[in-house]
């Protein structure tokens, strides 16, 4: 049965989303069908296609009582929007519906595992409150809150548990049938830890163990945890708060983490063998993973940062939007991320251009290069290899004053993203850089997806990725290449559309 509270949120995106023309949203980033959006949830194949729902407020463009937005795509670039999964209409959850996972069931039914999130008498702040893990099972259109909900509370916790930091479950059947949860938690240190929980039925939930904990290793409290195997290990993802940058890694302060390690099935053990950021950029946050019909990993993100969320005027009729879907591969001990190949099916003109010659003093503008949708190719070298160029620089949704620039430095071996220059009036984070290894030589591939409000660059064959939401405005849509010294590029562009 359909409470009000959905019904309601049900029909003002119905009518809202009329208000947003198309040309007003990304061409193939997800965006929330109207209000805010944050965290991908419930990222999974259900009855023959693609499910991502979302952290969503459907009523305002800034993040208040969670519900959860609904999309499905058959390719992971064309979404249609289905009316939302989940409103916070229970004792339980009524502080909000929080983040989750899904999976389909024995007898094919969809289910939904979310965070539900009630007020504690001793709570004060109507942002906090006491967290539990709740489930819906749904058709893949209409979900029912199980009537024994919730199915893991603070009872369930290891000593030293903390029940107002217990979130986020992620749920995947074992190789043995048993469901298995991992929810994130804080510990009595107040630093993160990943809990494993067992069900034989979803319904009913044990503790089982400490899959991973932090020891004030990568900043506080962990959220958003994904676990999987891939190329023969297994990577667990987190979004730690309150992080300290090490180096050129973790700048983000509330940030991305990877860690890539072994794990033994039966005793439920992970040892780490290498960690690092997943994404060295502004904008990325809570990613979830799939496993495509065809067998790839694709990795989704929430393309925002916490720190920047004032870059969008909450006047606009949406906030927030996805990264594009990412391909996602463990080589040499990292993780590798690259587009979706499905991209390309968006290509419709493309222009080559071999051995372009980038010097001081000159501004290179190619022809048939311009655009806000547009994936395009840089391969980068010097022209001289006993000479190596001090920068390299591509700038686009360039106008007049406007533009947001890429820039690499082989001296220091870093990339950075600079937006300080697209349009924004907020005091925010502008500027990200990325440590390059192996790049002193001054030869780099840089591959740029701009989708009219954002742009994400891929390093090296995906080694690195950095990506910045911008809100310049669309007629800026000038590209040009820069050097302080003496650079030849590859350019490969393709309009996307």
């Amino acid at each position: 049965m359909i409470s009000q509270a959905l019904r309601d949120a049900r029909r003002y995106e119905e009518i809202y989303e009329k208000e947003i023309l198309p040309e007003q949203r990304p061409l193939f980033h997800l965006t929330p069908r109207c209000g805010w959006m944050n965290d991908p949830n419930g990222f999974s194949f259900y009855n023959g296609t693609y499910h991502l729902f979302y952290q969503y407020y459907p009523y305002a463009s800034e993040w208040r009582s969670m519900h959860w937005g609904h999309a499905v795509s058959k390719d992971f670039l064309h979404w249609e929007y289905l009316p939302a999964a989940l409103a916070p209409d229970q004792l339980y959850d009524y502080l909000g519906c929080f983040s989750g996972s899904a999976i389909q069931t024995e007898d094919g039914k969809h289910a939904i595992m979310y965070t539900s999130v009630r007020m504690a008498p001793e709570i004060q702040d109507e942002e906090g409150g006491i967290q539990a893990q709740c489930i819906a099972i749904g058709d893949g259109v209409d979900y029912e809150k199980y009537s024994g909900n919730p199915v893991l509370t603070e009872a369930d916790l290891p000593e030293g548990g903390n029940r107002y930091h217990f979130r986020d479950p992620k749920i995947w059947r074992a190789s043995d049938g048993t469901y298995i949860c991992a929810a994130a938690n804080c510990t009595a240190d107040q630093t993160g830890a990943i809990l494993l929980f067992r069900s034989s039925d979803l319904m009913h939930w044990k503790y089982w163990k400490v899959l991973v904990a932090n020891k004030g290793r990568f900043g506080a409290m962990w959220e958003c945890p994904d676990f999987f195997e891939l190329d023969g290990k297994y990577a667990l993802l987190v979004s730690p708060q309150d992080m300290q940058p090490s180096g050129f890694e973790y700048h983000n302060g509330n940030g991305t983490l990877c860690l890539i390690g072994s794990y033994d099935e039966s005793s439920g053990t992970f040892t780490e063998e290498k960690d690092q950021a997943i994404d060295y950029g502004i904008d990325f946050y809570a990613p979830q993973t799939i496993l495509s019909e065809d067998g790839r990993r694709i990795m989704i993100g929430w393309m925002q940062n916490w720190d920047a969320c004032a870059i969008r005027n909450k006047s606009e009729l949406w906030a927030g939007q996805m990264t594009v879907p990412r391909e996602l591969s463990i080589r040499d001990g990292r993780l590798y991320q690259q587009p979706i190949r499905e991209l390309s099916s968006l290509y419709r003109d493309t222009t080559v251009c071999k051995d372009v010659q980038v010097v001081t003093g000159d501004t290179v503008v190619l022809e048939g290069v311009r655009g806000r949708c547009i994936d395009m190719t840089i391969h980068v070298r010097p022209a001289d290899p006993e000479r190596v160029f001090h920068k390299f620089s591509v700038r686009f949704a360039q106008k007049d004053n406007l533009r947001t620039a890429v820039s690499f430095r082989p001296h220091e071996k870093t990339v950075k993203v600079d937006r300080k220059y697209s349009g924004s009036c907020r005091a925010i984070v502008h500027q990200r850089r990325c440590l390059v290894e192996g790049s002193g030589n001054g030869v780099i591939t840089l591959r740029l997806i701009l989708d009219r409000f954002s742009a994400e660059v891929f390093i090296n064959d995906g080694r690195y990725v950095m990506s910045a939401v911008l809100f310049t405005d669309l007629a800026a849509d000038g590209i040009s290449f820069f050097a302080d010294g003496e650079a030849v590029i590859d350019v490969e562009s393709h309009r996307l559309s």
